[in-house]
């Protein structure tokens, strides 16, 4: 019988989970992105990413968030480097992007 569990503290940051889906009936995400941003003055200046939909399992790649201070173009460079699409899966590519730029525009904003 489980009757407590305890959680660390969460990261300091903005805590960001965008999906697209086909449908907004639809609870399956065609592609994720699960994020925290933390602002350095009017930019991110680190950040974490975990992905959904573009690998057969969650996905994160750290090596893309030392890019975060550049941008969201640079970020999405790293993490689809390599990328291997077919024709059933290229559009993923084009909403990843676009979903980082949302969460580091989220980030920025007020």
């Amino acid at each position: 019988l489980i009757t407590a569990v305890t959680l660390p503290p969460p990261v300091r940051g903005l805590h960001v989970y965008r999906k697209v889906r086909d449908r907004a009936s639809y609870a399956f995400a065609t592609v994720s992105l699960a994020a925290v941003l933390v602002r350095d003055g009017d930019r991110v200046g680190t950040a974490r990413f975990a992905f959904g939909g573009l690998a057969h399992r969650p996905w994160r790649v750290e090596a893309a968030e030392r890019e975060t201070v550049r941008g969201a173009g640079p970020v999405c460079d790293v993490v689809l480097a390599g990328a291997r699409t077919t024709k059933q899966n290229a559009f993923k590519l084009p909403l990843a992007r676009r979903l980082v730029a949302a969460a580091m525009a989220d980030a920025t904003r007020g």
